[in-house]
């Protein structure tokens, strides 16, 4: 099988830009982005050197889906989604702020309850807790990223405005945003039989100064999620909940010595192994949405995003992004020879 780890596409009225650690997002003329989906996972701030199959078009047809029934809950970029692995939106001024809301004391809070530790990012959580209890109400524990590099930083709303990354008027529209967010996906999750323990949501300002709500919504990548008929039973016999998130591959990182430490090698990323990841992210999305996963063949992929992009500037008018008639994209494709 093949994945999709790089894109490169060029073409009149391009801007810029910006690889991230799963998305290539090109800023275009007129305030428009083109987000394309990529096959790279990454984990402890480190994207690993092979991708998943089918990953990249997991996180965009269901974050596609989350981002368009949101839209009644709070504006966001969403524009269209011309193709399974792209997504085209409007162009935002990001907020550096990632909010991180939390219903269950899991991955990284559990991490840190371990430690001692009860004041996560100013909120307090209480003693006697194990891992993947359910918390008495969801705390928001936000992070902020580094100018340079991926690195995340744990961070308090107080801290975040005394340092001026956000003013204590905006930050009680993405506070509200969040919990309302939360709320509409832990019903949708609800009605499928999971739970969505937490989730992350980034938030940026339009050219008129508005609040939208940015990026992937409800994703393996953001999201992690419990099966709620395993979960009581699971918590009284004090055994690890079977989860739909990115959490069990951090987890097989560490049980291979890798947490992203200096010096830490990459353990082995076998097929087999990729194979059984992508499996975990159709899993969720047929889950979660409700519908069968219809794996598009990434053979062709250059050739499709091509021409699906095309039809759609075409459609809308976007003739200084057009050459010809279509638009040059170039891919950059790495197979996977089991």
């Amino acid at each position: 099988m093949s994945t999709f780890i790089s894109s490169d596409l060029k073409y009149p009225g391009q801007i810029q830009k910006y690889q991230g650690k799963v998305r290539d997002v090109y800023h275009l003329e007129n305030n428009i982005i083109v987000v394309v989906a990529t096959d790279r996972i990454s984990a402890f701030d480190t994207i690993m050197p092979k991708g998943v199959p089918y990953k990249g078009q997991v996180l965009n047809q269901l974050s596609s889906q989350m981002l368009k029934s949101s839209k009644k809950i709070i504006p966001n970029w969403y524009i269209d989604s011309p193709d399974p692995n792209v997504t085209v939106g409007k162009k935002c001024t990001p907020i550096k702020v990632e909010m991180v809301i939390r219903g269950y004391l899991s991955g990284h809070s559990f991490r840190q309850y371990k430690k001692g530790i009860r004041n996560l990012c100013g909120s307090i959580m209480p003693n006697g807790m194990k891992e993947n209890d359910k918390f008495p109400n969801p705390i928001i524990t936000p992070s902020t990223k580094a100018d340079i590099g991926f690195r995340d930083e744990d961070i308090s709303p107080d801290e975040l405005i005394q340092r001026q990354i956000i003013s204590h008027k905006d930050y009680k529209v993405i506070e509200n945003y969040t919990l309302k967010l939360f709320e509409l996906g832990a019903k949708r999750a609800s009605k499928q039989g999971l739970v969505l323990v937490d989730t992350k949501y980034e938030f940026g300002k339009d050219s008129d100064g508005n609040i939208l709500l940015i990026d992937e919504v409800h994703t393996p990548d953001s999201s992690r999620f419990f099966y709620s008929n395993e979960y009581n039973f699971r918590q009284r016999m004090n055994l690890p909940q079977k989860q739909l998130s990115k959490e069990f591959f951090r987890q097989w990182l560490i049980k291979n010595n890798f947490s992203g430490k200096k010096h830490q090698k990459l353990p082995n990323l076998s097929t087999k192994f990729l194979d059984s990841v992508s499996k975990r992210y159709i899993e969720l999305y047929e889950k979660l949405w409700g519908e069968k996963f219809i794996k598009v063949k990434s053979d062709n992929i250059g050739k499709r995003i091509q021409k699906n992009l095309s039809s759609f500037f075409n459609a809308n008018n976007f003739q200084k992004w057009i050459i010809n008639g279509c638009v040059c994209i170039n891919f950059i494709v790495t197979w996977v020879i089991p």
